[in-house]
């Protein structure tokens, strides 16, 4: 599978994720509580394969992409320590609603700049063939990826 498509994908799926949590009653919390651990498990996955695979490669294909990296790293800093969170906070806690609010808005604008600014450029640079190799090892390294919001690499720079 294309690399970008594999992150798109993703993207759909977080984003069907935040809709169900945003549809839940006020005082769902076992519903909240499923969905978020949810967003927490495909969030770190996503980070990682991003971090460890597809950012690389970007920037060597697309080197004038670096600095959408590093701004994309940096946000996944912020969402991982936002997730590690949210695994702990009980969902009938007053502050597990706001944390998911400002996590869901770290995220669609990350999604916004991700798909608009720079996948194009770096889809023109690298190829279909070059990211069909990128979208393989990104589904293996799937399997491997950390359950740990702070084991992802950028949780800790």
């Amino acid at each position: 599978m294309d690399g970008i498509v594999l992150l798109k994908d993703d993207h759909k799926t977080v984003e069907k994720l935040f809709k169900q949590f945003e549809k839940a009653g006020e005082k769902a919390y076992a519903e909240k509580r499923r969905i978020a651990d949810q967003v927490i498990e495909e969030l770190t996955t996503h980070t990682f394969i991003e971090e460890k695979i597809f950012y690389p490669a970007a920037r060597e294909a697309a080197p004038d992409t670096k600095d959408h990296v590093l701004e994309s790293v940096e946000e996944h800093h912020v969402v991982l320590w936002m997730l590690s969170e949210l695994k702990s906070l009980d969902a009938a806690d007053e502050r597990f609603d706001a944390k998911m609010t400002v996590l869901i808005e770290n995220v669609r604008h990350h999604v916004e700049e991700e798909e608009k600014e720079w996948f194009p450029e770096v889809r023109k640079a690298m190829g279909r063939n070059r990211l069909t190799e990128i979208g393989e090892k990104m589904e293996k390294a799937k399997k491997t990826a950390p359950s740990d919001p702070l084991a992802v690499p950028s949780a800790n720079e």
